[in-house]
Parts: C-alpha cells; sequence; structure tokens
C-alpha cells in the first residue's frame, strides 16, 4: 500500500473516530483492507505528528495541531483534482468520497473572504464573500491546498 494513502486513511480515523491506541488503529485500518505492521504504524505517528493523549473517557489518538498543519495541507491537497471559478463562485473537484474532508479544512482556515463551504461526495461548492474577489480567492485557496 502507498504510503500517502495509508496515512491519509490513518489520519481520517484519528480524526473522526475515538481510537484508543494503536492496536485499536490496527484493527479499524484491517477492516478497511489496510494490512500494516505494528513497527510501520509507530513510523508513521512519528512522520504524522499522531499522539496518545488522555481524556476523560480514557485514552484517545490525537494530531496535535501545531504538528499536523503541514501534513494536512499536503494531504488534503493529494484529494483535489481541480479548482475552477465562474463570476460568483469557486468549485473545488475531489477523489471520490473526500469533499467533505477538503471543505472541512477550508472552513477551519477561517478566511474572511470564504463565507462558507458546501460539499458533496466530490465537490465542494465555496462561496465568496464577495464576487469582486473570486479570483484572489481561488488563488488563496490554491495556495493553501498546495503541498508545503
Amino acid at each position: 500500500m502507498n504510503k500517502n494513502l495509508r496515512q491519509r486513511k490513518i489520519r481520517e480515523l484519528v480524526e473522526n473516530q475515538e481510537v484508543s491506541g494503536q492496536q485499536e488503529l490496527l484493527l479499524l485500518l484491517e477492516q478497511a483492507d489496510i494490512r500494516v505492521a505494528q513497527a510501520t504504524l509507530s513510523r508513521d505517528f512519528a512522520d504524522m505528528g499522531i499522539v496518545r493523549t488522555r481524556n476523560a473517557g480514557g485514552y484517545r489518538l490525537v494530531m496535535p495541531e501545531e504538528a499536523s498543519d503541514d501534513i494536512i495541507r499536503g494531504l488534503v491537497g493529494m484529494e483535489v483534482l481541480s479548482v475552477k471559478s465562474n463570476e460568483t463562485s469557486i468549485i473545488i473537484r475531489t477523489l471520490p468520497g473526500r469533499a467533505h474532508g477538503v471543505g472541512s479544512f477550508l472552513d477551519r482556515l477561517r478566511s474572511n473572504e470564504i463565507l462558507g463551504t458546501i460539499a458533496g461526495d466530490d465537490t465542494v461548492l465555496v462561496i465568496p464573500s464577495t464576487i469582486k474577489q473570486i479570483s484572489s480567492i481561488k488563488s488563496y485557496i490554491q495556495k493553501s491546498l498546495s503541498q508545503p
């Protein structure tokens, strides 16, 4: 399995589920037809900045914000196929099933130039705060999604 694809799935699981540790993550990956050795998973954790932290319910794997921004940007950028615009809006085409993650990433940027996003399966509609700045918003999005 490709390292980038494996790490993308790991990120998705860690961010969207309460995963308590490496053994649980190994089982979740296996359920997704991704077979990985524990040593490889440990290296992925180090690469991605994943840490195990304690919360009220026990332990949980997390990606610290300060360590994950560049990794997330690179992974989300790999999910984007195109960024196009017209006079009123911006459309981002993604890999199938990845629009929600891309839209969520853009929402977390908290840009004043973007009113919001609407995500389907493979398309994100970006609603600008003003149509006068479509070109600059499109450039901002492309820069934000580019590899670090």
